[in-house]
């Protein structure tokens, strides 16, 4: 009895964490319609080797993702991408064991400690001082860290994690950022150089100018850069400033589609809250509605939001401008009056990130180079199964063909065989005619008469 009352506190333990743990108001309702095509994709039997429809999948994320399925639909989204990008990354990390991490010592865990008590205080899950929340949230992170030696511990991720232990156990949360860092995109944010910050500081601005010029020129006037504002937006995603209900939808584009989603919600938010931005005329206040007004504007506004990034593409403009960015920095460096070594300096700097996005590059064209070996593989084979089941088909036909010759034949002897039908039979020639016999005759003599 013991036993069982230590299972059922245990079991009641897991489920008042739960109801804690997903403690937060969602942005989009999700319909009882919709939760239930979630449960049938969720519940399908070999899920994990099975490759669903994206647009249904992108039907089904825009409709709402039900909360107390949120952490098992994001795995699922991950075994999608899996499925659809069957070549790993090269800068995928070693497979070393979650729990052999978590045995070993990290030269981080000062910086992740301090910033335990920073990260959603105010959620019942995480308020306690080293409590459940807080130390799965510090295992969490100091795995990471050494698996990533690159980028170890950066402030902004134990936000991100934070988000994900919420909505699941502690190792398919630590399983999950991963996935986010190295495949979705998010890690390169976080190097120790933040050059791929400052790049996605300098999109936005270029976003903005091509999207909002108003709200632009609004801003330049007052000399607001992105920077002043945006910088937790990309290293939070969001999660600092937030709603959860709001962050989690983020999220859930971004299972979708990758981390380019931060740059749809950031562009949409700035664009929609435009006419009251507008309304600001000094540095201090614009600043301080981005960065505290704007995130408590209500539930609606966030939906919205939410539902124009469902529309947005902006893949290509992100490209142009982070060449763009690079042709900008090497004009400044060419052009501004620099010593010898600062100048050398820059363009060390310069040169090494150029070679992390080259290296990057190579690895997205052998990826590409792969793919389009699976698909041409893939194409040959299908062509080969046409060829034969084209032979397959003539030779069928033919044998149809002679089968029907067969039966022609078998028809007509048939015929020929049974000939034309007996008529009646013809009478024989007068004083031949047999006696009849008696109809009483026998073989046997009767008694008394003469033999013969």
């Amino acid at each position: 009895m013991e036993k069982e009352n230590q299972k059922l506190q245990a079991s009641e333990n897991d489920l008042l964490n739960k109801r804690l743990k997903l403690d937060y108001e969602e942005i989009t309702p999700c319909l009882k319609e919709v939760t239930t095509v979630w449960e049938k994709m969720l519940t399908t039997p070999g899920r994990s080797k099975i490759k669903f429809d994206m647009e249904k999948m992108h039907s089904a994320v825009g409709q709402g993702v039900p909360r107390h399925h949120r952490g098992e639909i994001w795995k699922f989204l991950a075994e999608q991408y899996h499925l659809k990008h069957p070549f790993p990354s090269k800068q995928q990390p070693k497979d070393t064991p979650y729990k052999e991490l978590l045995k070993q010592l990290t030269s981080q865990q000062h910086a992740i400690l301090i910033d335990l008590g920073r990260t959603f205080p105010t959620h019942p899950y995480f308020s306690a001082q080293l409590g459940a929340g807080q130390l799965s949230l510090y295992n969490i992170l100091k795995a990471y860290s050494l698996l990533d030696q690159e980028v170890g511990y950066c402030q902004g991720l134990s936000f991100v994690a934070g988000i994900l232990l919420l909505h699941m156990g502690e190792e398919e949360a630590f399983n999950m950022l991963k996935f986010l860092m190295f495949d979705m995109g998010l890690r390169k944010q976080y190097r120790p150089d933040m050059i791929i910050l400052q790049i996605q500081m300098y999109q936005l601005s270029r976003l903005l100018h091509d999207y909002h010029r108003d709200l632009y020129n609004h801003l330049e006037e007052h000399e607001i850069g992105p920077s002043l504002y945006a910088a937790p937006w990309f290293l939070t995603v969001f999660a600092s400033q937030f709603p959860l209900g709001f962050v989690a939808r983020v999220f859930d584009m971004i299972f979708l589609q990758g981390s380019e989603v931060i740059f749809k919600v950031a562009l949409s938010l700035l664009g929609s809250h435009k006419p009251l931005i507008l309304q600001h005329e000094n540095l201090e206040t614009i600043v301080d509605f981005i960065k505290s007004t704007l995130p408590n504007l209500g539930l609606v506004q966030m939906e919205k939001t939410i539902s124009q990034v469902f529309v947005m593409d902006i893949s290509k403009q992100l490209q142009a401008y982070e060449v763009e960015y690079h042709v900008l920095q090497e004009e400044l460096i060419d052009s501004s009056p620099l010593s010898d070594n600062q100048r050398m300096d820059r363009l060390e700097k310069t040169n090494s990130s150029l070679r992390k996005q080259n290296l990057d590059l190579l690895e997205q064209l052998q990826v590409a180079n792969g793919r389009i070996q699976s698909l041409e593989a893939t194409i040959e084979k299908l062509l080969t199964s046409e060829s034969k089941l084209k032979q397959a088909t003539l030779a069928l036909e033919l044998e149809r063909s002679a089968l029907l010759q067969t039966v022609e034949r078998l028809q007509g002897q048939t015929a020929e065989l049974g000939g034309p039908e007996p008529g009646p039979a013809p009478p024989e020639p007068a004083g031949r005619r047999r006696p009849e016999p008696s109809p009483r005759q026998s073989t046997a003599p009767e008694p008394g008469s003469p033999p013969p």
